[in-house]
């Protein structure tokens, strides 16, 4: 116990998050992830006293592993008609040299695209979050484009290929994927806008890891050594004279 002017007491304590999976702190559109620490403090002839704090949780992602450092590649070709009457297709392959990324990473894309039909198309690329909510028997996803590039138009029998092209993923949660009531993915939409017909859409996984040196949700926390986090407070009433 450390005495503080103005006769303020503060207690050092600090206590070890259980093992086995715990998701990371998360808030999204239809649900959130919170963790809180509460303090009680009992008293003869008083109320007992409450107060709590908020601390965040990330669990971390490794994206290191052999599986996530290995190309992910896919292919799709659509066909095109103009009143039930054929008008060629359009096809798109693209690969990129690993599956798992951080904040500030740019992922390089390898594609072709190939137009033979009568219209003109435009390539594009962008990162896509999938929100699964898992309760009570229901479901609810959402989904969201965050970033998104473009290539030129390709005119009528003619192709364009992407060799190196970039887009950086910006500050991300990380992929939660071993949670049972939430799981947060990440897409590499790389699709072609076809006019009068469905878009022809591939889709690469990613994993978003963290960066090391972020917080550990293993290693242990103690309110007297975090800088990110504020003393929590008890207002008393004065003691009986």
């Amino acid at each position: 116990v450390i005495l503080r002017p103005g006769n303020k007491y503060e207690y050092k304590f600090g206590f070890e998050l259980p093992q086995g999976p715990l998701g990371t702190t998360f808030k999204g559109k239809y649900g959130c992830v919170d963790y809180w620490v509460k303090a009680f403090l009992e008293r003869p002839s008083f109320p007992t006293q409450e107060t709590k704090k908020r601390f965040e949780v990330m669990d971390p992602v490794d994206v290191n592993t052999p599986e996530l450092l290995s190309p992910v590649a896919a292919k799709k070709e659509k066909k095109v008609s103009c009143m039930f009457i054929p008008d060629g297709r359009v096809s798109v392959s693209a690969q990129i040299d690993r599956k798992g990324f951080c904040e500030g990473d740019d992922i390089c894309i390898n594609a072709d695209f190939e137009n033979t039909c009568s219209r003109i198309v435009v390539p594009k690329a962008a990162i896509v979050a999938k929100h699964t909510y898992l309760a009570n028997g229901q479901t609810k996803v959402f989904t969201q484009k965050l970033s998104c590039v473009r290539g030129n138009h390709i005119i009528s029998g003619t192709s364009e290929s992407w060799r190196g092209k970039t887009i950086r993923v910006k500050k991300l949660k990380p992929s939660i994927l071993g949670c049972n009531i939430l799981r947060v993915e990440y897409f590499l939409q790389i699709y072609v806008s076809v006019p009068g017909s469905k878009k022809i859409i591939l889709e690469l996984p990613l994993v978003i890891g963290s960066r090391s040196g972020i917080g550990s949700r293993s290693s242990s926390m103690a309110s007297q050594t975090s800088s990110e986090m504020s003393w929590v407070d008890l207002n008393l009433p004065d003691a009986p004279e």
